[in-house]
């Protein structure tokens, strides 16, 4: 299983550009890059192009790999919680090779809500996502970063 303090968690390479403003790399998600005018713009947007690119990886049944250690200079970037935890359910389900269909049955509920359940873009209740992880032997943590 994956380690959950790590998981979630991405360096950045952050550059000042000679024209000014500032790129942003994703060290773990070469996909993912972006830039902003200022730091704080470059961190914001950093925020986005991480959420975005999860999201993706997860619509195309793609690997979410895992974080690399930070350096002291990196800056980390987190995914929200509600994604954060739809990706944990992702990976779950394929480090246990269930399909839709098969959790719904374990959940007892039809297969488009586990489809919404993994749904990037829908709204779907935390408790809801934290009932199918434990079904799946998992528990949801959340923890506060400052």
């Amino acid at each position: 299983m994956f380690e959950p303090c790590q998981y979630f968690n991405y360096p950045i390479k952050l550059t000042s550009e000679k024209e000014g403003g500032y790129s942003v790399l994703f060290p773990d998600i070469p996909e993912a890059i972006t830039q902003g005018d200022t730091l704080e713009e470059a961190l914001a947007e950093a925020e986005d192009c991480l959420e975005e690119a999860i999201a993706n990886r997860i619509a195309m049944k793609l690997d979410i790999p895992m974080p690399s250690k930070p350096r002291k200079s990196q800056h980390i970037v987190t995914l929200n919680v509600t994604l954060a935890a739809k990706a944990a359910l992702y990976l779950t389900m394929r480090t246990q090779k269930l399909n839709n269909s098969r959790l719904a049955k374990r959940l007892e509920c039809d297969e488009k809500e586990v489809r919404r359940l993994l749904d990037p873009y829908y709204s779907s209740k935390l408790p809801r996502i934290e009932h199918a992880l434990e079904v799946m032997g998992q528990r949801l943590s959340v923890g506060l970063m400052g």
